[in-house]
């Protein structure tokens, strides 16, 4: 899976409401477990085995237009070819 998110702080982050969860394993065999709105469905953030100490949230989840750009892109190799990643991004192929 490709995309671009915003990585926090795990210890300033915090989360109010209910999340539903899944955890899945990545290709290098490290586990990704998402949090989900019960009620949409939509992810809410989620956090990686081996960096506890991050919290990442898809981008597309925020609704603020002032929110900053993305600076991490994942999984570039699954990416649509249309697709530009800036060079000035953390890059994770």
């Amino acid at each position: 899976m490709f995309g671009e998110q915003a990585r926090f702080s795990s210890s300033g982050f915090k989360v109010t409401g209910r999340c539903v969860e899944y955890v899945r394993v990545g290709d290098e065999g490290t586990k990704i477990t998402f949090r989900f709105c019960p009620g949409c469905g939509a992810t809410v953030y989620y956090t990686l085995e081996g960096a506890e100490s991050l919290i990442a949230v898809p981008v597309g989840a925020f609704a603020d237009p002032e929110f900053g750009s993305p600076t991490v892109s994942v999984y570039e190799r699954r990416k649509h070819s249309w697709v530009q990643v800036p060079a000035e991004f953390e890059h994770d192929p």
